[in-house]
């Protein structure tokens, strides 16, 4: 499995296309969305200013950028290219394969949080305290995990020439109604009430937090074991299956 990881790594960082998109693209957002935002004003029902608020949701985005966009599109290329034919005589289990494409994804994926918040922090002066900045990034970190197990079980579910739009509407509808590129406060009522059981809003909500030095509620950090276990056991069970039909 560690060498799987080594492989998968070296073909990312080799992807120039892919590695703008998920490394400076969610910068370039941050700029665009918060730049002309008053540093002072506040998003509200958070306590948080826009900048410090958008920082969050955008280096959410990045990481899940990296690993949705990046494993559907890769997996699906590799079965049509016979892959899993390869695969099929290893002892490689299927849980040892969706850990391998997991942990090579979210490895590219640090590299956009942590350049988001360089950005937000020289640009729009947003200030933390070294234990909130540590957290924010392990958090974002470990919770693009559970996008990564999404990826991987789309590019078993879909074809070729399906991967890509299946992708792109599962990529912008939950960033887009889990609260990653404006506040869920704008939305009605009964689409908040929507937004809170998805992933994208679960794993945003840890971010903000820390950024107001309280406990998670008990509820994202559930919809996001759920859905992991979910994505990560689907995957599994769909790269078995594929493996057998190869």
């Amino acid at each position: 499995m560690n060498t799987l990881i080594r492989l998968e790594l070296t073909r990312a960082l080799r992807n120039r296309k892919f590695l703008f998109f998920s490394v400076i693209y969610p910068s370039v957002l941050f700029l665009l969305i918060a730049g002309n935002a008053d540093s002072s004003s506040k998003v509200p029902g958070t306590g948080l200013t826009v900048p410090t608020y958008m920082m969050v949701s955008m280096a959410s985005f990045g990481a899940l950028t990296a690993v949705l966009m990046g494993n559907s599109e890769r997996i699906a290329k590799e079965r049509e290219g016979g892959w899993v034919r390869q695969l099929r005589p290893t002892t490689l289990p299927g849980r040892g394969y969706v850990l391998a494409k997991t942990a090579s994804a979210a490895v590219v994926s640090l590299p956009s949080i942590v350049i988001v918040f360089a950005v937000a922090a020289a640009v729009k002066d947003v200030r933390l305290d070294a234990w909130q900045w540590l957290a924010l990034t392990g958090a974002i970190w470990a919770g693009s995990l559970v996008f990564a197990a999404l990826g991987v079980a789309i590019g078993y579910l879909a074809t070729g020439d399906a991967v890509r739009p299946i992708t792109m509407i599962t990529y912008f509808g939950l960033s887009m109604l889990g609260g990653l590129w404006m506040p869920t406060t704008s939305f009605p009522g009964w689409l908040q009430d929507i937004a809170k059981w998805l992933p994208t809003h679960a794993y945003a909500a840890l971010g903000r937090a820390i950024e107001q030095s309280r406990a998670p509620h008990v509820q994202d950090l559930a919809v996001l074991v759920v859905s992991f276990v979910l994505f990560a056991g689907g995957a599994a069970w769909l790269y078995r299956k594929d493996t057998l039909k190869a």
